[in-house]
């Protein structure tokens, strides 16, 4: 993951993405350009697909993500100094450097792999977890920005076969989630930090030309392996694809983009592969998705549904602030709760996103007891208010400030985070709805309750309001759900003089 150090719950950054409009990409809604360009390099996949492979990604709801390799070992620390004492992030932590870096850093980890042999490593206890939590995909990472391949890769010594373990873990990961039901997405970094053929630059000479050359047919190499080796994939999600070298490299991320999915007929792939001859990433210079979905909402979320634009994405979440590999540490830094995940999850889902919850295991193939205790917790609840969160969609219902809507067909939602001190949950209503709320039951308790029409009265009012009576007994310690029958309206409310202004 990109380090970004200063982030918060929904944190609204941009991306470093060169394009005249995409200022305000993930910071507000979506500027269309003044005038369209002619594109070679725009999407390839039609918008908006309709193919049983993207009606199954957006019914997804909740995923997990898993950060795992040599950076496992360290665990955010060396020799005592962690990422708050001057080393990078977890999974960043092979870029460190300055005063506090060990002497001979870079060294030292390029040759952690000689020690990786993870002995709890148990793929199916971790594809058993994910069922329990609830979460319909995965995303595992098969090499991040230190290059280390957890596959056997053919092209290269730097991989899972040089390692005491020796066997290959995405084969694992993949089988075993794949037979729980979960599809799998892998990870894949393009940027590799001990390659010799990368640079980060855009190359200029010849030389750099002929190595940077060398390093993009590596790459293709390898994507083209992960989709013949594990050809149960359902997609691939990127990273490292923000410096100018990639960028320069259009025509070829192009042509590949194109061959992995006539290799892998429904491969899903997200917008952070690849970007225009004019260097606009994630959408192009006229504001086209480039993928099947949006990728840029990493640590953060729109912040209203109109942000969307109608397009498919995903939210990918940590637990710590930023931490998405093993850190040994955890003291002194917030984590988020199973309430604060929660809140989270419905945040997205009704605005149609995807969940998806960070998991960082240790050298040995651990997860930490916190994110034992987190998946426990979240499987429970999502059990018990599954009908509120897959198969659902955005409700044009008014945002309400109890919690969030989700709806299918005349059936809606409201998953309540924030209880009245009344006990009445408040309904708006636009008064050009056809359908207001007829019935109510509380999801998981039972037991109807009470609809009540609260004609508020208020002069330029564009709403009507429905009240539901929530009893005195009930008790809840987490968020619940209410699910409302929807209806036409029994009558109309008498037309009143409106005040004199």
């Amino acid at each position: 993951m990109k380090n970004i150090k200063k982030a918060g719950f929904f944190l609204f950054v941009m991306i470093g993405i060169l394009s005249p409009f995409a200022n305000a990409q993930w910071t507000g809604p979506k500027r269309k350009p003044d005038s369209l360009r002619a594109i070679q390099y725009g999407p390839i996949t039609p918008a908006h697909r309709t193919d049983p492979q993207m009606k199954a990604f957006r019914n997804y709801g909740l995923g997990q993500f898993i950060h795992w390799g040599l950076y496992a070992i360290p665990g955010n620390e060396w020799n005592g100094v962690s990422a708050r004492g001057g080393a990078a992030a977890s999974e960043w932590i092979r870029s460190w450097g300055g005063p506090t870096a060990p002497k001979d850093w870079k060294n030292i980890y390029d040759n952690l792999y000689k020690q990786f042999n993870p002995k709890d490593f148990d793929a199916k206890r971790w594809a058993k977890q994910a069922k329990d939590m609830g979460a319909r995909y995965v995303i595992f990472t098969t090499k991040h920005h230190d290059g280390f391949a957890l596959w056997p890769t053919k092209y290269s010594d730097y991989s899972i076969a040089k390692t005491p373990y020796k066997k290959d873990i995405v084969k694992q990961v993949v089988d075993a989630y794949t037979a729980e039901g979960i599809d799998v997405y892998l990870y894949f970094s393009v940027l590799e930090w001990n390659n010799p053929d990368y640079m980060g630059g855009t190359p200029k000479t010849e030389e750099e030309k002929k190595r940077f050359n060398r390093f993009l047919q590596y790459t293709r190499n390898q994507l083209l392996e992960l989709v013949t080796n594990y050809p149960q994939i359902k997609g691939l999600w990127f990273d490292g694809t923000w410096d100018a070298s990639w960028k320069s490299a259009y025509d070829f991320t192009y042509k590949l983009e194109k061959e992995l999915r006539e290799k892998h007929p429904g491969l899903i792939i997200g917008s952070r592969f690849r970007n225009d001859e004019f260097g606009a990433r994630h959408f192009d210079s006229n504001g086209r998705l480039l993928g099947d979905y949006e990728q840029g909402w990493e640590r953060k979320m729109p912040g209203s549904y109109e942000w969307i634009d109608g397009n498919d994405w995903d939210c990918v979440m940590t637990i710590p602030p930023n931490g998405w590999g093993y850190m040994k540490d955890w003291s002194g830094i917030y984590t988020k709760t199973t309430d604060d995940l929660l809140d989270l999850l419905m945040r997205c889902r009704s605005m149609n996103g995807n969940f998806v919850i960070n998991f960082g295991p240790d050298g040995q193939g651990n997860m930490r007891p916190e994110e034992d205790r987190i998946a426990a917790e979240t499987g429970a609840w999502v059990r018990r208010n599954a009908a509120a969160v897959y198969e659902n969609r955005h409700s044009d219902f008014p945002v309400s400030n109890y919690g969030y809507f989700t709806q299918k067909d005349s059936t809606l939602y409201l998953t309540v985070f924030n209880r009245p001190v009344n006990n009445i949950v408040r309904i708006a209503v636009p008064k050009n709805f056809k359908q207001v709320p007829a019935s109510a039951v509380l999801l998981e308790a039972g037991g109807k309750l009470e609809v009540k029409p609260a004609d508020m009265g208020l002069d330029l009012d564009k709403n009507t309001y429905f009240d539901i009576l929530l009893p005195a007994s009930f008790q809840a310690t987490r968020a619940f759900v209410i699910r409302m029958q929807l209806g036409a309206p029994v009558k109309k409310a008498s037309k009143l003089m409106d005040a004199k202004m």
